[in-house]
This record gives C-alpha cells, sequence and structure tokens, in this order.
C-alpha cells in the first residue's frame, strides 16, 4: 500500500527570538550563536534513517517551518537542501520567514538554494495589534519583507494573516485583509486566533470578538477574498489559482505520508506492510542534538482503526472540494463500509455532500466542523 501513497518532508527549525503569547508550537529562544552547521547535520542523519525507512518513494515537497527557520543563513538552507535526496524534480519546498527576522542577503540565499515558495508571518497590519500578539516586526517592515521577497526572486508567496483577535472588530479584520491583497501574494493562510493550551493567552486569556462578530468578519472577509481572485480551497487557505494551492499542505489534508526531521517534529509513515505509524522527536533543541538519530524518536505508535478514521476526516473534510471517496481505503487500509453508519447520520443533518463519489463537507458542514468530526469519533 505504502508504494502508491504521496510523501512530503517537514522539517522543523525550533528556535525564536521570542515566543509570542498565542503560539503552541515547539519553539524555544535562541542561543546567542545558533548552532547552525550542528543542527543540519543531525537533521541529514535523521532524514538517511527516514528515507530508507520510506521504501525509496519520490519526495514531492519541502517545507522548513518553525520557530523561526529564517533565522538560519542562506549557507544553512543550501546545505539542508543538497544533502536531501530523492527529492522529484519539481519539488515544492517552502521556508517560513518572520519579517522581524529577516532581510533581503537571507532570502536571496534563500532562493538560491532552491526554496521555492516563501510563507510569511504577518499576522496583522495593524501596530497596536501586533503588540498585543508580542510579534517583532510591524507594518512597515511586514510590507518591506515582502516587496524585498519579490526582489530576490520569490514568484510564490504566502502571507499568514490572522482574525478573530483581542477586541478586534470587522472594520479592523477588512483592513487588515486590504492590506494583504494590495501585496497581491499568491496564497493567503487567513485563520481564526484561538486559545491554544500551554500558552501565555490561555492562561490569561484576552478578550476576543464574540460568535457574532466572528461570524460577520469571517463571511465578509471570505467574499472579499473570492471578488480579488483567492479562491478558498481548505478552511483557512486561499489560493490565486489552482497551481498556487500548496502543495505540501494539500498531502497532509489527503492523509498522505511525511517523514520529519528536527526538534519536536511529528511524523506519519506508511509501511510496506499497510501498517501505518506516527512518530515524534525529542521537543528540546539539546535533548534532540545529543542524541542518536534512533534515540531523537521520543515516541513512535501504530494508527488503529478509530484512530485512522478520526484522522482521515479530520484531514480530508477541511478542504472545500473534500476529496474522492475511494481515497479512504487507498490511504488507510480500512474498507469504506466502516463509514456508513457515521456518515448516513452527516448526509441527514445536512453537515456531508450525498454525492457519493466524494466525501465533502457542505457549507454548513464547514462551518461546525467539529460538531461534523465528532460523528465520526465511535470511541
Amino acid at each position: 500500500m505504502a508504494g502508491g501513497i504521496p510523501l512530503a518532508l517537514y522539517v522543523h527549525i525550533p528556535w525564536c527570538v521570542s515566543k509570542c503569547p498565542y503560539c503552541d508550537f515547539n519553539s524555544h529562544q535562541r542561543p546567542e550563536a545558533l548552532p547552525e552547521r550542528r543542527y543540519v547535520a543531525r537533521l541529514l542523519e535523521d532524514f538517511t534513517l527516514q528515507r530508507e525507512q520510506a521504501g525509496g518513494r519520490a519526495i514531492s515537497s519541502v517545507f522548513i517551518g518553525g520557530g523561526t527557520p529564517s533565522l538560519f543563513s542562506g549557507r544553512a538552507v543550501a546545505d539542508l537542501l543538497d544533502g536531501l535526496s530523492g527529492l522529484d524534480q519539481d519539488a515544492e519546498i517552502t521556508l517560513e520567514a518572520n519579517p522581524g527576522a529577516s532581510d533581503g542577503q537571507r532570502f536571496s540565499g534563500y532562493r538560491a538554494a532552491g526554496v521555492n515558495r516563501l510563507s510569511i508571518g504577518v499576522q496583522s497590519f495593524d501596530d497596536g495589534m501586533l503588540k498585543r500578539l508580542g510579534r517583532i516586526h510591524d507594518a512597515g517592515r511586514a510590507i518591506e519583507a515582502f516587496r524585498t521577497a519579490r526582489a530576490a526572486g520569490f514568484d510564490n508567496i504566502n502571507l499568514d494573516l490572522m482574525h478573530g483577535l483581542p477586541e478586534q472588530t470587522p472594520a479592523e479584520a477588512r483592513a487588515d485583509l486590504e492590506r494583504a491583497i494590495d501585496l497581491h501574494p499568491e496564497h493567503l493562510s487567513w485563520y481564526e486566533l484561538t486559545l491554544e493550551p500551554n500558552t501565555a493567552f490561555h492562561h490569561r486569556p484576552p478578550a476576543l470578538p464574540d460568535g457574532d462578530v466572528l461570524a460577520d468578519i469571517q463571511d465578509a472577509g471570505g467574499e472579499r477574498l473570492d471578488r480579488a481572485g483567492y479562491r478558498r480551497y481548505e478552511i483557512s487557505a486561499y489560493a490565486a489559482g489552482v497551481e498556487r494551492r500548496c502543495r505540501h499542505n494539500l498531502n497532509y489534508w489527503r492523509f498522505g505520508d511525511y517523514l520529519a526531521i528536527g526538534a519536536g517534529a511529528h511524523a506519519k509513515l506508511t509501511g510496506v506492510d499497510g501498517r501505518i505509524w506516527r512518530h515524534a522527536m525529542r521537543r528540546h533543541p539539546k535533548d534532540y542534538l545529543a542524541a542518536t538519530p534512533v534515540e531523537a524518536v521520543s515516541s513512535r505508535r501504530e494508527l488503529r482503526r478509530h484512530d485512522l478514521i478520526i484522522e482521515f476526516m479530520l484531514n480530508a473534510l477541511r478542504l472545500v472540494d473534500g476529496v474522492p471517496a475511494t481515497l479512504f481505503k487507498r490511504t488507510t487500509g480500512l474498507a469504506f463500509e466502516v463509514l456508513e453508519r457515521p456518515l448516513a447520520e452527516a448526509r441527514a443533518r445536512g453537515l456531508m455532500s450525498t454525492d457519493p463519489a466524494r466525501l465533502q463537507a457542505t457549507p454548513d458542514g464547514l462551518r461546525f466542523l467539529n460538531d461534523l468530526l465528532s460523528l465520526f469519533d465511535d470511541e
């Protein structure tokens, strides 16, 4: 089964200048001197081991996330990409960048190294809001970063933008969107701020917009993005053309496989016997660097029937167009019949399409996705 499942690679760079109060990702304040060469060497050791476990499948995309990957030099990124084998000739290679931790020289270095897609974490164009979010840049720096990336040769750029920010009004959310649209990025990730456990905002919650305000923001924002030529293809993802959809994220949502290297990275891999495994790497950079590739794996578990059902649906139903019904058996190995009861209920409630050839949420299903997913959670 594994041979027919697409394979991607996630690379985690765990360091940041400072920790944002809403962030629940595995990030750590950077040391005075980043151990770039040592860290890249460890990444490549992990990659060699995991690549063998993947059975030699080609890798369709690479995503370098964090943390703040743009703290790394162009030389370090080049060393990493040069050490990777088995990439498709046209592989999508994305790097996340913080406007407050990047410059023209770095962007030019990333582009020369082979990065062909940049994801810039803007979050807002409101300077006051950026301070509340703990960001280290202001609106001017965000716009400068985007234009610098363009000058460095990037013609495929995503902007990360949040809405539902502390005390944000619909007018303020629209203003953020307008400034993003004015830059003409190829892709926008426009998502709602949520208070995640183990974050500063979770322990000291700010006042967030209520449900009615959030609905107004989402409806008006979605309509504006559509008028601007950005088509929503996932709950929080909008692309200026089908070819600009994020291929790496599509692989996640279609329940593809992915290797994962770096401190705290999580992988999913289908074995030649059809069994599906997840593993996680040691979270703290010091522990990760001190471990061998085998020791660096902190946990490993096989996905069972319940896991496969809920994880497949959790990903696939985020896509506006859903997925072919045949994808369920191909990626999970389970018979489609295990979905019949919850699927019938979801369709009866108007939360899923009645098209037998597709697994697709209706507009109501997308809006109330948690309610829809609960129907498939039978344990």
